[in-house]
């Protein structure tokens, strides 16, 4: 059975709700959706997913414990892990747990799936993406691989020992949006990528995107072909997929890059404070806002905020040297 996979918790329940009924409108009323719990802070989703016939929360707490114990083992292998956590404010033994139970959909429930992350929205079928599927191991489509920092920590030599220069730079993935298997990582491939990363692979991955860079190495090290779309189609039916773009354009609730229809949209860098405070009523103004707006209420539209007055722009954290320049090479499109 194929599905789409998502990660919640209440603190991204109106995300979730816009993301669920985007997934009605352009994937299908039908298509099956497993939503993951980040954590056990899940009574508002719960009722929400309890009256969506085609939606269940995942609730195997072996299941979870299993792939919990595998990201633990993994991050119990880095040798800079918990320091960098420590200077970043983190308490926790480890760094965001709960976004590694996106490796879940490994297991349960699909054969096959789709996952999305909470702050995306579905905007195209997925009809072409499992169709690759048959053909592919795992399928993305993003740009990601411009900025390969995010994924793995490209100052180490290690890492080119790993994998070539090439590899790098064309199958690593934002772990926001991709399609795979369940079976690729049962316990023996899943002892190997551990063994692997003890015997001293584990310095390469990027402690502060962890269950990005988690991902990304189990399907490398395990050489399943990854296969891109932004990388394989041709350039003219390419489109971008991040609220960084600010060129799509919008027509009946869908965005469009230059005539190309997206097939998501990423809101990636946003708090998801952000949509809790416009959802109480807080006129606050962000790229793409009124795209949300309609998915969130679309089968509650009385309930929609009305604004009066000038929206109050959303000032974004202050970009980076090394971001200014991935946004000058056109870094998401």
């Amino acid at each position: 059975m194929d599905g789409i996979c998502t990660l919640a918790n209440d603190r991204v329940y109106d995300q979730l709700v816009a993301l669920l009924n985007s997934i009605e409108v352009n994937g299908g009323k039908d298509i099956p959706v497993c939503v993951y719990p980040y954590d056990d802070n899940t009574e508002r989703i719960r009722a929400e997913i309890a009256q969506r016939p085609n939606v269940q929360l995942f609730d195997n707490q072996e299941i979870i414990e299993r792939w919990e114990n595998f990201a633990k083992s993994i991050w119990d292998s880095h040798p800079q892990a918990r320091e960098r956590w420590l200077k970043s404010g983190c308490t926790d033994r480890y760094y965001r747990m709960g976004m590694h139970h996106r490796f879940i959909a490994f297991d349960s429930p699909f054969e096959r799936f789709i996952y999305m992350d909470g702050d995306t929205l579905l905007l195209d079928a997925v009809d072409k993406i499992f169709a690759i599927l048959d053909r592919h191991d795992c399928v993305v489509y993003d740009f990601q691989h411009k900025d390969p920092t995010h994924v793995y920590e490209v100052s180490r030599p290690k890492l080119f020992e790993v994998f070539s220069r090439d590899r790098i730079e064309k199958e690593i993935f934002c772990a926001g949006f991709y399609a795979s298997k369940i079976g690729l990582f049962d316990e023996n491939q899943r002892d190997w990528l551990v063994e692997q990363l003890r015997a001293g692979e584990a310095e390469i991955l990027y402690p502060m995107a962890p269950d990005q860079t988690i991902v990304n190495y189990m399907m490398m090290r395990s050489n399943f072909p990854i296969y891109n779309l932004a990388l394989q189609l041709p350039k003219e039916e390419r489109t971008g997929c991040c609220v960084t773009s600010p060129h799509f354009q919008a027509l009946d609730n869908i965005l469009y890059d230059k005539g190309n229809r997206l097939t998501y949209l990423h809101y990636i860098g946003l708090s998801s404070s952000l949509f809790t405070r416009l959802c109480s009523g807080e006129n606050l103004d962000f790229p793409y806002r009124d795209i949300f707006l309609h998915y969130r209420y679309l089968y509650q539209p009385s309930q929609r905020p009305i604004f009066t007055g000038s929206p109050k722009p959303y000032q974004p954290p202050t970009p980076t040297f090394w971001q200014k320049v991935t946004r000058k090479l056109g870094l998401g499109k």
